[in-house]
């Protein structure tokens, strides 16, 4: 198991994102939050298989191809206290 936190950056708020991203991690059974931060940017926390992981990143980037401008990726550790993928605020 993988944790991979997510910036994605450009034309990202107001557009379905959050909801899509819930809807596309939890196809792919993975862990986590998605929100919006104040400067229009949207942030997330995926946790889940390495191929899970990378898969739902791509399908993101690809459903949101004409809006996100920039996506910044960092690993993290692994935290068990995330059984659910939700939508924060």
């Amino acid at each position: 198991m993988i944790a991979k936190h997510i910036i994605f950056t450009g034309r990202v708020q107001g557009v379905g994102f959050r909801y899509s991203a819930q809807r596309t991690a939890s196809s792919h059974q993975l862990t986590g939050w998605v929100r919006n931060l104040p400067d229009g940017s949207v942030e997330m926390l995926v946790q889940g298989t390495p191929e899970d992981v990378d898969n739902c990143i791509n399908d993101i980037q690809q459903s949101f191809s004409g809006f996100v401008r920039e996506t910044k990726i960092s690993e993290l550790p692994c935290n068990p206290r995330y059984t659910r993928f939700n939508i924060t605020y």
